[in-house]
């Protein structure tokens, strides 16, 4: 296990007024972020651009993932008012692309699909220019969950496939391997004109070889975009870290990924599902 950040783990100094005023805004139209929830590392770079990755569907999730700092508590009733906010909170803060994810829902019939879709209609109806992006849960595997949120057109759909397949009895409570491919696959097949993305975390024990060999596994159900970071511990009741990632590593990992296929690949490690989300559908865009 590792305990001490290694020199390429230290952040810049951020723009503390702006983040402030970011948090201020969130507060104001009662909206949660993967950003502030998870602990991102990138949150005070993210805020100060601004960009933000809005969580719908509470703060509490119906899984235990040991890697993750979201509450695995009783989730909050469905706020059917949340879309309409949340695009509000998109104009507001001037964004041109949005990522919208949630917590884990299985305590609901369809995982949280309409309000996905919901989100997706109301970010929209309300920002005509923007582009947006979905990071949604595995839907128990549901085909049509996932049709649901497709059918509102997300520019991209993303969904994390976390780790390799070893350690998922480890670290991704309720998750199957087989299956986060498989939403990946089934949203290739109801819309291949959707870029498609998916994200590892390293550092967990994982090696070289099973790696790749996830990255063979994403192309193979034609995901277009990955990210690549390393995992970092939340608080001191989570997963240790096994190993710091040196960025070269994450460079030769990059270079595999594009050999192999990929579209687009951010790999460094700060980089996170939605790290420079903005800037990807530019060169993933015919």
């Amino acid at each position: 296990m590792h305990n001490k950040f290694p020199a390429w783990l230290k952040k810049k100094p951020i723009k503390i007024d702006q983040v402030h005023k970011i948090k201020s805004l969130l507060r104001k139209y009662k909206i949660n972020t993967v950003c502030e929830s998870a602990r991102c590392p990138n949150i005070g770079e993210c805020f100060s651009k601004p960009t933000a990755t809005f969580m719908i569907m509470g703060n509490h999730c119906t899984r235990n993932c040991k890697f993750c700092n979201i509450k695995n508590e009783r989730p909050e009733p469905i706020d059917f008012e949340e879309p309409q906010r949340i695009a509000e909170a998109t104009r507001s803060l001037g964004l041109k692309h949005v990522v919208i994810t949630s917590v884990a829902r299985d305590d609901l019939a369809d995982g949280g699909a309409y309000q996905f879709a919901a989100t997706l209609y109301q970010v929209k109806k309300e920002n005509k220019k923007i582009t947006t992006e979905v990071l949604v849960p595995d839907f128990m595997g549901s085909n049509k969950a996932i049709r649901t949120v497709m059918d509102m057109k997300p520019d991209i759909f993303n969904h994390n496939i976390e780790t390799v397949p070893r350690l998922y009895n480890q670290i991704r409570h309720k998750a199957n391997y087989e299956r986060s491919l498989k939403v990946l696959r089934v949203a290739n097949r109801i819309n291949s004109e959707i870029k498609t993305k998916s994200g590892l975390m390293l550092g967990l024990s994982e090696d070289e070889e099973e790696v790749i060999k996830v990255m063979n596994d994403l192309r193979e159900v034609n995901c277009n975009i990955l990210t690549i970071g390393q995992y970092l511990q939340p608080t001191k009741n989570h997963l240790y870290v096994q190993k710091y990632i040196e960025p070269e590593k994450f460079v030769k990992y990059k270079e595999i990924a594009l050999e192999l296929g990929f579209q687009h690949v951010e790999s460094a490690p700060f980089v996170r599902s939605s790290y420079n989300a903005e800037n990807v559908l530019a060169e993933v865009s015919p």
